[in-house]
Order: C-alpha cells, then sequence, then structure tokens
C-alpha cells in the first residue's frame, strides 16, 4: 500500500475558514490603524503652531496675549490636515482630511502650570474613538 500524500480536502477547508475567520478580524482593525495615523499626521503638523504659541506666550508673559496674528504661525496644507489655526489664548484647532472617512477635528488648549505649557487635546464629542490617535483620547 502506497503512503498517502498531500492534504484531505476537509483539511484545506479547515485552514481556509480559519483564514477567512483571521481576516475578517484584522482587516477592520488595520484600516482603523491607517486612518489614526492619518490623523496622527495632523497633529504632527500642529507642532509647529504649539512652538509658535509657546514662545509668544513666553515672549508676551501670559496666554491671554495670544492672537490669530502675533505667533507668526502660517499653515502650509499637507496630504492629510486640510487647516491648523491658532486662535485667541493659544487655542490650536487642526481639522484632518483621511481620505474617505470623515474628517476629525482635534482642539489643543495651552494650560500654563509652574512656568511651563502643558497641552491638553480634545476632539469633538461623537467623534469615532477609534480613528483618534491615542494622545487625544
Amino acid at each position: 500500500m502506497k503512503p498517502q500524500k498531500g492534504f484531505t480536502l476537509i483539511e484545506l477547508m479547515i485552514v481556509i475558514a480559519i483564514l477567512g475567520i483571521l481576516i475578517s478580524i484584522a482587516l477592520p482593525a488595520y484600516l482603523d490603524y491607517v486612518t489614526r495615523t492619518k490623523n496622527a499626521e495632523c497633529l504632527n503638523v500642529a507642532a509647529a503652531a504649539k512652538l509658535a504659541v509657546s514662545e509668544t506666550a513666553q515672549d508676551r508673559g501670559t496666554l491671554s496675549m495670544i492672537t490669530t496674528t502675533n505667533t507668526g504661525y502660517s499653515f502650509v496644507a499637507s496630504s492629510y490636515c486640510s487647516s491648523v489655526v491658532v486662535g485667541a489664548s493659544g487655542v490650536i484647532t487642526a481639522v484632518s482630511s483621511p481620505g474617505a472617512s470623515s474628517p476629525v477635528t482635534f482642539t489643543l488648549r495651552p494650560i500654563s502650570a509652574a512656568g511651563r505649557l502643558e497641552w491638553d487635546c480634545s476632539v469633538a464629542s461623537g467623534t469615532n474613538l477609534t480613528l483618534v490617535p491615542a494622545e487625544c483620547r
């Protein structure tokens, strides 16, 4: 009698079923990860605005003196960030444009504490938090 070679049909179908289950779990998680990294780029672009606000606050001595124009910050659009605006008291609003999914609006608020600035990042209520980087959840 010859020894059997290869796999049976049922063994191959079990392997395909297991792969299908793993793919159905992994693909949505990967797509959320991709969108989250695109949104994180907008926070990285906003880092220049944070630096401008920090330097202006150091120069003026207070956050309340910061206006839209006196920071000297100008925004240049990137692939995944549609706008970064410095508002009154140094509040920065950054709007991402990750492509097919809805844009996320980040609000970065400076808080003066012990001679330094700390930044509080928040997103609008109702935003899908799986698409938001961990630093703003």
